[in-house]
């Protein structure tokens, strides 16, 4: 029942095939995914909650991938988000690092800690042994004034 016009049995439609992309969709699903990674992303920092003491120095910038050794005021320790007793210190640090080639390892302690459990801490990570270790200070108002004369600010 072939009418001879060509059609092949598609009357009035053409036979070319539409090749055109509608990237609405797409562009909608991609602008939702951002918008959610936007509001995600800063629930997704885990840190220490650590309240280093202040000093009078410039920030100092820390590579993301450095380890830091975070001791809180409850004298838990960490090794950047993991927990470990303060003893073990000496014999994990190696386990996670490699002694020969790591740079330096950086102390953020909670200032209320004592003066001796922060050396003490040091010294397990001497005995590990990491030879250059920084102290992770917060940038304070100015010189140590609130150190030295804590009553003055009251």
């Amino acid at each position: 029942m072939n009418s001879g016009n060509g059609s092949n049995g598609m009357r009035g439609r053409s036979s070319r095939l539409l090749s055109e992309i509608n990237v609405t969709p797409f562009v909608d699903v991609m602008l939702v995914l951002l918008i959610i990674f936007m509001v995600t992303a800063p629930m997704m920092i885990h840190g220490v909650k650590v309240e280093a003491p202040e000093t009078s120095h410039e920030k100092i910038d820390v590579e993301p991938e450095a380890l830091i050794v975070s001791v809180d005021e409850d004298r838990q320790v960490f090794i950047n988000k993991y927990q470990l007793a303060p003893d073990e210190l000496k014999e994990r640090l190696p386990e996670i690092i490699d002694i020969n080639t790591a740079g330096e390892v950086y102390l953020k302690a909670d200032k209320s800690l004592p003066y001796g459990f922060v050396m003490f801490i040091m010294a397990q990570i001497r005995d590990a042994g990491i030879e250059k270790i920084g102290m992770v200070t917060e940038p304070g108002k100015g010189p140590v004034n609130d150190a030295i004369n804590p009553d003055e600010n009251e």
